[in-house]
């Protein structure tokens, strides 16, 4: 059963709709030199494939974002620019046809700086992303509450928010990001009650592939379960496709969206009498690239196995050095052990 969204205005980066009840959409960021036209493409390229909706590049300089508008050109998603403190910097990718910006107003700088970004940005319909990281809070804010709270977190939002609002500007989505999962959860409960801006959710800095993987799970779950979120970025120290396959993962698990195999396998325990590791970890690796509504089963014994299998279009259930494989319910054929994962990938191929 999929959670309640909260009701949240609609903005769109390019063609991907975002808010208002649109689907969470799932985005990465490039980790490749923005200036390596050839490099930025082919890593947005193999993230397209695997599912990633929108990507976000670095600007850190002017040819940084000369860059950015020829890999706008062939990019089969929507880019985003990611700017800090320079005013220049976004009014040149503007110029270049950039779906999005990234970037906080009141980093930018005088007044007149800022609208000038938002005359263009509004002239092209591009939004703008603020970013409150917990780790790069205004120094005022820090004094005030002693620490990067949540609440000196959605005051930061809040005060950018009003910079673009003054200029009448409100093609906004919000994201209030910290390392500390809690931390993260609480600072979105608190601007979602106070805000309808779409929301980009993500810990910040949550680690490698394991911690990180862990970390943004229970955090991103937490919210989503609770309807906060329109879209989404896991951020690893790791490569960008692992972001993306974990962003599905995590929406699958809540039930708001279905991308690629539902793969369910047990625990192991002393019942088994197969290699079910092996078995189960070579049958998910052969399943990365298929992008199919189905359910699949790696059953290590006769107690759960029969059962579990019997629910997935396709599953093993494992016996004492062998297996039966199941499809939709029925028994297709016994196999042994070392047969089980290629005779599985086939009954997947005849669906």
């Amino acid at each position: 059963m999929s959670p309640m969204r909260k009701a949240t205005r609609q903005i769109h980066v390019a063609g991907v709709a975002i808010g208002a009840g649109a689907p969470c959409s799932v985005q990465s960021m490039c980790s490749t030199d923005t200036r390596d036209v050839s490099a930025t493409l082919s890593q947005i390229n193999e993230l397209t494939e695997v599912g990633c909706e929108i990507i976000r590049c670095a600007v850190p300089d002017l040819d940084a974002a000369s860059a950015l508008a020829k890999i706008k050109k062939e990019s089969p998603i929507p880019v985003i620019a990611d700017i800090h403190f320079d005013y220049k910097l976004a009014l040149k990718v503007l110029e270049g046809g950039i779906d999005g910006l990234r970037l906080n107003p009141g980093n930018i700088g005088e007044k007149w700086k800022v609208a000038e970004i938002v005359t263009s940005a509004s002239e092209r319909k591009v939004p703008i992303r603020i970013g409150v990281n917990a780790g790069s809070l205004e120094k005022e804010l820090l004094e005030r509450y002693g620490h990067p709270s949540p609440e000196a977190m959605v005051e930061s939002a809040l005060g950018h928010i009003r910079i673009l609002e003054d200029l009448n500007y409100r093609e906004i989505k919000v994201s209030l990001k910290a390392s500390d999962v809690m931390k993260t959860v609480e600072a979105y409960r608190l601007f979602s009650r106070q805000s309808d801006y779409p929301l980009h959710i993500g810990i910040t800095e949550a680690g490698t592939l394991f911690s990180g993987t862990i970390k943004s799970s229970v955090g991103l779950g937490i919210l989503l379960a609770e309807g906060i979120g329109d879209t989404m970025r896991v951020s690893l120290t790791g490569a960008p496709k692992d972001e993306v396959r974990v962003g599905y993962d995590i929406l699958k698990a809540i039930g708001l969206r279905q991308r690629g195999v539902n793969f369910v396998s047990c625990p192991t325990c002393g019942r088994c009498q197969i290699d079910l590791i092996s078995v189960a970890e070579k049958v998910e690796r052969m399943l990365q690239g298929v992008d199919r509504q189905i359910t699949v089963a790696v059953m290590g014994c006769a107690v759960n196995g029969p059962g579990e299998a019997r629910e997935a279009d396709v599953g093993i259930a494992g016996g004492c050095g062998e297996g039966l494989i199941f499809r939709h319910g029925e028994i297709i054929r016994k196999v042994p052990e070392e047969q089980l994962a290629d005779a599985l990938i086939e009954e997947i191929a005849k669906l």
